[in-house]
């Protein structure tokens, strides 16, 4: 038999922001700020510098199983770095057991009462990939199980992409400049000490300065923040260009968040749609496929709610033609009863092409699965297509923002047009946002596994239609 050969595996972080995060002695370091800088991988190298310790335990956290186990996501992630130096990767617990005897696991904090599953526990390493999605009530309890009797004290690690609005900017506050929003450089790293009396945090440059002000009891934890952006992580940038290319195709404010890293920038008027990204045109293609979708209000106006200025009940007609271009070729915009939408519904269906698939917005709980039934049921003979609702408006929206800012949305001439241009500039600050609900709807129905079909004369000479791919925040790491 031959003799044994060891191999010898390198796992080293990349030189810039992912070294200096691996080197720090913080106690809490948040990491990252941007798309793509590598932020998971940092945090997944993170336990194997305490490899020799049986006794050591580290859990990372992130806040739904979903974004866990997706694909691509934190576990293949850890089967793909792991599994080359012989890790036990246990997939039905999430357990990842070394050779040493040093044991990691994967869990979620989905609802904040799940950090009393966790109650008496001792978790020398825990780590937090998107620190921005848990509350702080979640941070700061698993704080208090983050200790260690291996003689290696506890320590946390964290990642983030920038949320103006998150309590983690409040926190890291002195590492971002107020103004601009974006990391100051060379305080990326620099360590800070903080204390927490009766819920308030106090912040001092040192750990003397707060013992002395405050008395010996009190035990200051150390605070760094690293920024990091996508051209920190040269290995991304060679094995995918196009990477970079995916986040310029954002909206404006994602863009702004996962690439530029800023730290201010939060949905306001003006920054999702403009007027001037629109072409007007008189004409639309007469070979392109449709959706005509619905928002619906079921809201008479009467003089007992005038006042309240009550939501519309909104058809909107998107067109996509063979080169992936979208046009906005009709709306309908009504207050009405139910019956009356109803009614609206049908004879919009009768007036529009047969190839137009009509798009009915499912609202969420039993109520809503009985009424986009019984619409399905009153449209029988057309295409129907039910959209269930999942996600918020400005998600929603982040999709079809994005082909308007590469001006591939053109609008038909009407007299439509000032109050459409006009609710999509005041987006998502406005009274009303219904016709931008139809207008992400129609856009989903239009996309989602390209639903429609280009008459038949014409279908022979069509490849693929080139459309941009729709983008989640959700899934860049």
């Amino acid at each position: 038999m031959g003799a044994s050969h060891q191999i010898k595996i390198d796992i080293d972080p990349q030189p810039g922001p992912q070294y200096q995060a691996m080197e720090s002695i913080a106690d809490i370091l948040i990491f990252g700020g941007a798309a793509g800088c590598g932020k998971s991988y940092t945090l997944l190298m993170e336990p194997l510098r305490n490899l020799k310790d049986k006794e050591f335990g580290a859990v990372i956290f992130r806040r739904t199983m979903p974004q866990i186990r997706n694909e691509g996501a934190l576990w293949d992630q850890a089967v793909k770095l792991y599994n080359p130096i012989g890790v036990e990767l246990k997939s039905s617990t999430l357990e990842c057991i070394f050779s040493t005897g040093m044991k990691l696991k994967f869990a979620h904090l989905e609802y904040e009462k799940n950090v009393y599953d966790w109650q008496g526990s001792q978790i020398p390493f825990i780590g937090f990939d998107e620190l921005t999605h848990f509350t702080e009530f979640q941070f700061f309890y698993m704080l208090g199980r983050n200790r260690s009797d291996t003689g290696i004290p506890g320590y946390i690690r964290s990642t983030c992409n920038p949320d103006a609005r998150s309590w983690v900017k409040r926190f890291i506050q002195w590492w971002i400049d107020e103004k601009t929003g974006y990391a100051i450089s060379k305080r990326s790293g620099v360590i800070r000490w903080f204390i927490r009396i009766d819920d308030q945090i106090i912040w001092a440059d040192s750990k003397a300065e707060l013992i002395k002000k405050y008395g010996i009891e009190q035990q200051p934890k150390s605070v760094t923040f690293i920024a990091a952006k996508l051209e920190d992580n040269k290995i991304l940038m060679e094995k995918d260009p196009s990477y970079r290319a995916n986040l310029m195709a954002l909206p404006r404010v994602e863009r702004m968040r996962l690439l530029e890293g800023n730290w201010n920038v939060e949905p306001s008027a003006g920054l999702y749609f403009q007027k001037s990204w629109f072409e007007l045109i008189d004409t639309v293609p007469s070979d392109a496929v449709a959706c005509r979708y619905w928002d619906r209000a079921s809201t008479k106006v009467t003089e007992a709610n005038m006042s309240r200025d009550p939501d519309y009940t909104v058809g909107l007609k998107l067109l996509r033609d063979r080169q992936g271009v979208f046009y906005v070729a009709d709306i309908v915009r009504i207050r009405e009863s139910p019956l009356n939408v109803k009614r609206a519904i049908l004879n919009s269906a009768s007036q529009d092409s047969e190839r137009c698939t009509i798009g009915i917005e499912q609202d969420p709980g039993q109520a809503g699965v009985v009424d986009a039934q019984d619409y399905v049921r009153s449209l029988a003979g057309y295409r129907v297509k039910v959209n269930k609702v999942m996600t918020d408006k400005v998600t929603r929206a982040l999709p079809i923002s994005s082909q308007c800012e590469a001006g591939n949305v053109k609008v038909l001439r009407a007299r439509w047009n000032e109050e459409f241009f006009t609710e999509l500039q005041n987006f998502p600050d406005g009274k009303h946002d219904d016709q931008i609900d139809a207008l992400s709807g129609a856009f989903h129905v239009l996309t989602e596994k390209m639903v429609g079909e280009f008459p038949k004369e014409v279908s022979k000479n069509i490849n693929n239609a080139t459309i941009a791919n729709k983008l989640s925040s959700e899934n860049l790491w």
